[in-house]
């Protein structure tokens, strides 16, 4: 496959990367823009990889997009680039309306361009796979039920709201100009080469550093945890057997209370001797006044993109908290 990934230097989209690049039948091509939430060391391990080329392109960029496109000429393309850190979305949420909705308006828009010059046999290949969230949803509250692919949008925040809009014309695209796209969202990603302002990676630094933990409210906050190549296999399935027009929804079920995954990274920093056994849990947590508009409860239900690709996550959450604190400490030392 030709892949073109957009954010491919992100935390997903960088992962993406390495991990479709073990398939050398592959030939890959990111873009990203490289804005703070990019790690550079990150992006030279990249760029040595043979399958593999980079170009710093930002998504709005109507002339630049187009050529790379016409240039690469894809027969998928994986959209992960965007805005995504909530907090941010409260602080100033007018770049994450000019990313996520417009960026993502220009993307299909050159794509849709670029399917009217190229053979019947190119088109019916051609796959454009949009990466949202679980957040697009909004909150499911005290409810014991998972979002499915049929749950009405009901966003929350900036971020999610952003989301939502680039997940709707993405649909009304589909259906108006029948354009070849499918629609993923995923629940919470964890692993290795996310940004530290993220929660997990941010609990290990603050363990390892002795510092305290800020958790908003009383951190009874419910979140499925998503191991990264969990995720990017399933993308993997999609690009493969996914049906043009469809949503599917991405999760594994490891559903957790913020509170409780930050105990269980604490307990395992103590098992892997990185932190002293003297060390207790809660003169380390700082509760701090809660966000607004901070919904209380995700949950994904995978069961159709189960049924119709026989995915299913394989990494334990013990499994992949024990790699991304490892991968974590090596790099909190350089």
């Amino acid at each position: 496959m030709k892949i073109l990934i957009t954010g491919a230097a992100g935390f997903i989209g960088s992962n993406a990367v390495r991990f479709l690049s073990k398939n050398k039948s592959n030939t890959l091509l990111g873009i990203d823009s490289l804005t703070y939430a990019v790690d550079t060391k990150n992006l030279l391990e990249l760029k040595n990889l043979d399958n593999f080329d980079f170009y710093k392109i930002n998504i709005n960029d109507e002339k630049k997009t187009k050529k790379i496109i016409a240039e690469f000429q894809p027969d998928k393309i994986l959209h992960f680039a965007a805005e995504s850190h909530v907090d941010n979305s409260i602080k100033g949420p007018e770049i994450f309306l000019k990313s996520n909705i417009m960026g993502t308006f220009n993307l299909i828009e050159q794509s849709r361009e670029y399917i009217k010059l190229i053979s019947k046999k190119e088109k019916n290949n051609f796959l454009f796979v949009h990466i949202s969230t679980d957040e697009v949803f909004g909150d499911l509250g005290i409810s014991k039920k998972n979002f499915t692919e049929k749950s009405p949008y009901n966003p929350s925040s900036p971020y999610s709201a952003s989301k939502a809009s680039s997940d709707l014309l993405i649909k009304s695209w589909i259906r108006t100009y029948s354009f070849p796209a499918i629609i993923t969202n995923c629940s919470n990603n964890y692993g290795p080469y996310q940004n530290k302002e993220k929660l997990i990676p941010k609990v290990i630094f603050n363990f390892l550093n002795g510092k305290k933990i800020p958790i908003y409210g009383v951190g009874d906050q419910i979140r499925d945890w998503l191991y990264v190549d969990d995720h990017i296999s399933a993308l993997e399935l999609i690009l493969k057997s996914g049906k043009k027009g469809r949503s599917y929804n991405i999760g594994s079920n490891t559903k957790l209370k913020n509170i409780e995954i930050i105990k269980y990274i604490f307990e395992l920093l103590k098992q892997k001797s990185l932190i002293k056994n003297e060390i207790i849990f809660e003169d380390k947590i700082d509760f701090v006044e809660d966000r607004p508009g901070h919904d209380i409860h995700y949950g994904i239900n995978s069961n159709k993109l189960k049924k119709e690709t026989g995915w299913l996550p394989e990494v334990s959450l013990k499994a992949g908290l024990s790699k991304t604190i490892d991968w974590y400490a090596d790099y909190f030392k350089s």
